[in-house]
């Protein structure tokens, strides 16, 4: 799996003062270029601040005390990335934002895409012949793998946390399935069906926020059957009248 890139940040937001003329000190957690921030609850004299080197000038108890809090956070945040690391779990900036403000508290897992659609996939698969034919679990299960050979070759990981699942995502398969896997245009969208339940399961258990199928809209070929003319319907009959019949006797 691609090692994810990680950064803390730390400033003062002057845009709105407190009362006593100090800024409240803030923390930008980045994970792969998806970023979240974070008012940390204390506050500086603007004047004190040095954002060149994230921490409070002078020696007073005030700076001392802001200056071990964003030390002692800094620390925190790195075992927390390096443990998921481990784990080999996917990482996002607000899984790291809810663990670090949530210390006391067991994280969730985190529902991702690829082992959703597992999970989904082996529900329907033990209803075969009575919710599910087969050849529907077998789509699933081929858009799946092709999700997953998609992933890791845009993003270099296995799995992709539901709450990255977006319209890029949703493109991008779409023009994978068609390059890739030269699939026709309603083989994809058959697929793309496949994809957006998925989806919709997840929007229903509140497991992401937004519909990333949003603005996005398929339309199937129609396929048309040419049917044989009675000319045609005989030519079997009068091909076979042209051989002989050869019988065989025991």
């Amino acid at each position: 799996m691609k090692r994810s890139s990680f950064n803390v940040l730390f400033f003062l937001k002057k845009t709105k003062l407190l009362k006593n003329g100090e800024a409240s000190v803030c923390m930008r957690i980045t994970v792969d270029g998806t970023r979240v921030e974070n008012n940390i609850r204390k506050s500086i004299d603007p004047s004190l601040w040095s954002q060149a080197k994230e921490s409070a000038r002078g020696k007073s108890r005030k700076s001392c005390d802001l200056n071990a809090y964003i030390e002692n956070a800094r620390i925190k945040l790195h075992q927390i990335f390096c443990e998921l690391e481990e784990q080999n779990q996917p990482i996002t900036a607000r899984l790291l934002q809810e663990i670090f403000f949530g210390q006391d508290k067991e994280p969730e897992a985190v529902r991702t895409l690829i082992g959703t659609m597992q999970e989904h996939n082996d529900q329907c698969r033990a209803l075969v012949g009575k919710d599910y034919a087969l050849i529907t679990v077998r789509r699933y299960e081929s858009c799946k793998r092709y999700l997953a050979e998609l992933i890791r070759q845009k993003y270099g990981k296995d799995d992709l946390p539901l709450a990255e699942v977006n319209g890029e995502l949703v493109r991008a398969f779409e023009f994978y399935l068609k390059t890739e896997k030269e699939c026709q245009q309603n083989t994809v969208i058959r697929y793309m069906k496949c994809l957006k339940k998925i989806t919709n399961l997840a929007l229903a258990n509140e497991w992401i926020a937004k519909d990333p199928f949003i603005g996005i809209k398929f339309h199937e070929k129609e396929v048309i059957r040419e049917f044989l003319t009675m000319d045609e319907l005989h030519i079997p009959a009068d091909t076979r009248s042209a051989f002989p019949v050869i019988s065989v006797q025991s």
